[in-house]
């Protein structure tokens, strides 16, 4: 095991109508005025909207709003919000919705402070470590971003899709209610449960020796999610299934599980081009690629596949060839993707092989360094992308 250190400071509110107690959560945590972040019309038409500043009423707390964070968010709207939160002098970023809203806050909270052009931290991979503060009602089990240090944004000039990371951008507290989770359209059910699992498999596939320990809670919330994935699509009003899969998301990707161990993200940064050039969701993007990028590396350690496939799936290991316990282990995560109904190959999102070298060439802009279980290179990035063609 690798050393590490290890902070994580967000306080979760769990379970049902905890969306009522926003209001007194950022009071104890020092909010005075606050920007209420937010997508589509969803929190409006369910009322959720409405719940949360009747919440900050109550504790007498002033709030503006900015709606209309699109999935994959751009910088646009983070433009927009880093104006609307100076002019009204806002000291608390409150995001109502999903990773994109999530994201789309974290991006203002710091930009707000910084005197230049918040994109700066994107094309110069700057860690942050001034933003004001941000608490969470989240809507959506997915990418893990009420508990994570990530913020992911989409430059509308070129669309090129970056992350920055900082302690100071994990959440102070997230609101997390099951309930609000029950009425998503099963697709985005199902990117998220994609999505839930890539942040596991990008921490799983290392080369770090001996690290048992997050190994077993990776294959834990796996081995979760591979049961209530199942019952979620066929009961999606299923309180407890939902539950189970909202807590998997932030346990996924808090870095709980991914603590020392090399970690790989070189399939994160490949489908940060599907999504951004096809529109597709950031969990069908994954589920695309993530077969063909194990095809790819598994020789690399082999019997990290074969272990993946015996302890994730239950294939029996094959000890004189564990070549085809790995292969095994590949084709029952292809059958769950196929459960889930998501897209498996870049034509299904309108995808042509004309386009690979742009994708390539737009993922090593401005961000060189791509995967540490195999380093990428642009011809390593091309041939996976037509290997999931």
């Amino acid at each position: 095991m690798d050393n590490f250190t290890f902070y994580s400071p967000t306080y979760f509110v769990f379970g049902k109508n905890t969306e009522d107690q926003t209001g007194a959560c950022v009071k104890r945590f020092g909010g005075h005025k606050v920007l209420i972040h937010y997508g589509g019309g969803s929190v409006v038409r369910s009322g959720l909207l409405d719940r949360v500043k009747k919440s900050l009423e109550k504790e007498n707390i002033p709030y503006v709003e900015l709606g209309g964070v699109k999935a994959n968010p751009r910088s646009g709207m983070v433009y927009k919000g880093i104006e609307l939160a100076r002019k009204e002098k806002v000291d608390f970023i409150l995001p109502v919705g999903g990773g994109s809203v999530i994201d789309s806050a974290k991006a203002i909270a710091f930009g707000v402070l910084y005197d230049g052009d918040f994109w700066d931290f994107y094309d110069e991979a700057r860690p942050v470590t001034e933003a004001l503060p941000v608490g969470v009602v989240l809507t959506l089990a997915a990418t893990g971003s009420e508990g994570s240090t990530d913020a992911v944004i989409t430059k509308e000039e070129g669309m090129y899709k970056r992350c920055v990371d900082g302690d100071i951008l994990r959440p102070l507290f997230a609101i997390m209610n099951p309930q609000l989770t029950t009425t998503l359209p099963p697709y985005q059910t199902a990117s998220g449960i994609s999505d839930i699992m890539a942040h596991c498999m990008e921490r799983y596939f290392t080369h770090s020796k001996e690290v048992e320990t997050t190994d077993r809670l990776l294959e834990a919330v796996m081995l979760t999610m591979v049961k209530e994935a199942k019952r979620v699509m066929a009961e999606p009003d299923n309180y407890e299934a939902r539950a189970n899969i909202m807590w998997c998301g932030t346990i996924a990707h808090n870095n709980m599980t991914g603590v020392g161990r090399i970690q790989d993200w070189g399939t994160h940064h490949m489908e940060n081009e599907l999504s951004s050039t096809y529109g597709c969701s950031h969990g069908a993007g994954l589920a695309i690629l993530f077969p063909s990028w194990m095809k790819y590396v598994m020789n690399l350690d082999i019997n990290r596949f074969a272990q993946f496939a015996v302890r994730v799936w239950g294939c029996q290991m094959n000890f004189e060839d564990p070549s085809v316990t790995a292969r095994e282990g590949i084709e029952a995560y292809q059958n769950f993707i196929h459960m889930l109904e998501l897209p498996t190959s870049i034509s299904e999102i309108g995808g042509k092989e004309d386009d690979i070298p742009a994708l390539a060439q737009s993922m090593f802009h401005n961000a060189p360094n791509h995967g540490n279980f195999l380093k990428l290179t642009e011809d390593i990035a091309k041939e996976i992308y037509r290997m999931a063609l």
